[in-house]
């Protein structure tokens, strides 16, 4: 076993590190790949990385002795999706044309795999390959307990300019939430630092944070309606895209927990009598399209939103079709 440096080649653009490695060295477990990380064994370019670092053409990658194991698979891998399932995804379709593919994601539906997860939404993409030779891409990302519009590249060429406009922020995101309780202004905007902190009975949780030590978030808020001071419906705008971002600036800047958010607002994130479940939807997404003008997909609100919006005597929004604009 010794030190190798690949080459970053152009079907791995824009992939994260430790998916790279799970590609090419199966045999490496997570854990051992963070400690190599961590020690800075593994560098890119050589520049200690980190398991989320995005790679880029080119890019020279440091690779420590690794235990040896089944040889990788390089090639255009097919995985087995149920009828049942394949049938879910395809009802999920909320617009699709050569280049990109528009999701309805439901709440509950884990978008990418992790410990004790054996289905989700990245595992599932092969039924949406639909005659074409590569495996549709994910380019970003939803938590598990949110709904709403995700956004699937049909090749590479795609993702990498989507994932372009997600960074230089030309993705406008608009929110759906439901928060317990009303905040001091209609509207605003939110500039709240955030920093991840570890352990605890519900795992990883962010922070606000202060100074250097955290990372620039901003989102800005509006109200759409009120239920009797006791829960708003809010449209919220991620100008940055924190992990948690939105469901921490309810909670700690505006002192408004998202319903149904007990891992950030405890007992008061619920109201009784109605869905525990998390009340945060992706509604609404707006996204230069690569092969020219800009696309906007709306999704329709989860049952148990729905429901909520029908106790609380919120006016039913209508649903816009997706459009696509030169």
């Amino acid at each position: 076993m010794t030190i190798q440096h690949r080459t970053v080649h152009a079907a791995d653009a824009d992939s994260r590190l430790d998916r790279w490695f799970r590609r090419y060295f199966p045999q490496l477990t997570q854990g051992a790949l963070q400690k190599l990380l961590r020690t800075g064994q593994i560098r890119v370019d050589g520049k200690r990385a980190e398991a989320n670092t995005r790679l880029e053409r080119g890019q020279e990658i440091r690779i420590p002795p690794i235990p040896e194991g089944p040889a990788p698979d390089t090639g255009p891998r097919i995985r087995e999706v149920t009828p049942e399932d394949a049938k879910a995804l395809e009802r999920m379709i909320l617009y699709s044309d050569d280049s990109i593919i528009a999701l309805d994601k439901p709440h509950g539906l884990p978008v990418q795999g992790g410990p004790n997860i054996k289905k989700h939404l990245d595992g599932m993409l092969d039924a949406l390959r639909f005659g074409h030779e590569e495996r549709p891409r994910l380019v970003h990302r939803l938590d598990r307990d949110t709904s709403g519009v995700i956004l699937i590249a049909r090749d590479q060429r795609v993702a990498s300019f989507l994932a372009k406009a997600f960074r230089g922020r030309d993705a406008e995101k608009t929110y759906w939430a439901i928060v317990v309780g009303q905040p001091q202004y209609e509207g605003g905007r939110i500039d709240m630092p955030l920093a991840k902190q570890g352990g605890g009975p519900q795992g990883e949780r962010v922070v606000p944070a202060e100074g250097k030590d955290g990372a620039f978030a901003v989102t800005e808020f509006s109200t759409m309606d009120v239920a009797r001071r006791h829960a708003t419906w809010l449209e919220l705008k991620p100008l940055t895209g924190r992990t948690h971002q939105l469901r921490v600036h309810c909670a700690s800047a505006l002192g408004c927990p998202i319903l149904g958010d007990g891992k950030y607002g405890g007992q008061a994130a619920h109201l009784e009598g109605m869905s525990h479940s998390l009340h945060l939807h992706a509604r609404r997404l707006s996204i230069p399209h690569p092969d020219g003008g800009r696309l906007e997909v709306t999704a329709p609100l989860p049952p148990h939103m729905l429901e909520s919006f029908e106790t609380l005597g919120f006016s039913r929004p209508r649903n816009a079709a997706p459009k696509r604009t030169a």
